[in-house]
């Protein structure tokens, strides 16, 4: 997530690089903006299920979470490197800035902090999670600033020193093509995978072998999507997401400890991996989607010409985003498909739009300065948020009792409000 300093609050041009990215405050605002939103729905949607992640396909508030922050990260990116002087040092830059992540994910998401219920840490290697949010904001972060390092064309017209991004654009095509054509060409065929972990529903041995019965393709269902497949082969499938949310079909029928029923579909207890290899070709062309706004924004002359552009360019992306869902490709987080990568890239566009010409036109800054302070603060807060950590250390305080503390005492309101 890369730093961005105030636009002055009538500026019509933006500075020119000096080796750090300038600041616009509306981009900060909407980074902490999704920060607030992703703290909402993963505290919120235990309790109100409408707004959690949807089960499979369709959108619910959730799900526009990390396409928001996405398009940030790469509109960040044409920024930092609006001027290049060193491809080869930028590319080393980049690439630490995007291994930096990557790990730092895998340290958060990975298994390491084992949760607020259980307070210990450690990993089991054979099964740590290699993927995940920010191992996703990575790779996405890190092609983009490669796409803008490498792929941009410089010209001449008018005897004025421009750019060209047209190879961003075929890029982008490419790989949305390599993405449909796995989806929906490769053929997953009947698999298997067992459970070992303890449970009142498994054999006395500890153990179970599950068949999932598939033998197709191009099928973008829970149980036999090629997103699933390609994870299994490549990453294994103990090193998958374990409690993945298509688990709250009504196929599955999950009771409220986490149980099945023996009717349940076999496929209902397997892992999967929601930031998957496959569906990170989407997100990151959704990364370079915001990479085109970063374009605009450091281009373009005025305010007008920056907001029309913005808004012209989300109308088109969203209506490409509809118009593929009439014809059969459906809306899903899980596998990041082509039309929802557009429809929430769109809507990311829209609201940096709006929060642009509040802020950054209108200067209404105190409305926004918790959000800016917030998106200033992003990484730091998230590492809190994710890892349990603010949570852990509210628990710690107590009255007379362990369970007499702020997190216990919250939690048992707001479950007694609905």
């Amino acid at each position: 997530m890369a730093d961005s300093q105030p636009l002055l609050k009538n500026q019509q041009e933006l500075p020119e690089s000096c080796g750090k990215a300038p600041r616009v405050v509306s981009l900060d605002v909407f980074r902490g903006f999704s920060v607030f939103m992703m703290m909402f729905v993963d505290y919120g949607g235990s309790f109100l299920p409408i707004i959690a992640h949807s089960p499979w396909n369709g959108l619910h508030l959730a799900d526009f979470v990390m396409p928001w922050f996405l398009f940030i990260a790469g509109a960040s990116v044409a920024l930092v490197y609006k001027e290049v002087k060193s491809r080869v040092t930028a590319t080393r830059n980049a690439a630490c800035r995007g291994l930096y992540l990557f790990l730092l994910g895998v340290l958060l998401q990975g298994g390491y902090f084992h949760g607020i219920t259980s307070l210990t840490y450690g990993v089991d290697m054979e099964r740590i999670r290699w993927l995940g949010i920010l191992q996703r904001i990575s790779v996405g972060y890190l092609v983009a600033a490669l796409c803008e390092i490498w792929l941009t064309r410089c010209t001449r017209e008018e005897a004025q020193h421009t750019k060209s991004f047209s190879w961003h654009w075929c890029f982008m095509f490419l790989v949305l093509s390599l993405y449909m054509g796995l989806s929906y060409g490769l053929y997953v065929p009947d698999w298997d995978f067992k459970i070992s972990a303890p449970s009142s529903s498994l054999p006395p041995n500890g153990s179970y072998v599950y068949m999932v019965n598939c033998a197709l393709r191009g099928d973008l269902g829970p149980a036999c999507n090629s997103a699933g497949m390609i994870d299994r082969y490549v990453l294994g499938i103990h090193h998958l997401y374990t409690k993945p949310v298509y688990r709250n079909l009504k196929e599955c029928n999950i009771s409220s400890s986490g149980q099945f029923p023996e009717t349940s579909p076999s496929w209902c207890h397997a892992p999967f991996e929601p930031e998957g290899l496959l569906s990170s070709l989407t997100a990151t062309v959704a990364c370079i989607v915001g990479l085109q706004y970063g374009h605009i924004l450091s281009k373009a002359q005025d305010h007008k010409s920056r907001t029309n552009s913005w808004f012209l360019l989300s109308l088109k992306i969203l209506a490409l985003g509809i118009f593929l869902v009439f014809i059969g490709i459906p809306v899903n987080k899980s596998l990041y498909t082509v039309s929802y990568m557009l429809i929430t890239s769109a809507s990311a566009g829209i609201i940096f739009c709006a929060l642009y010409i509040l802020v950054d036109i209108h200067g209404y800054q105190r409305l926004t300065c918790v959000l800016e302070w917030m998106g200033k603060h992003a990484l730091s807060i998230y590492i809190l948020v994710i890892s349990n950590i603010l949570v852990i250390g509210l628990q710690g305080f107590y009255w007379r009792s362990p369970n007499n503390n702020i997190v216990h005492w919250i939690v048992s309101r707001v479950k007694s409000q609905i």
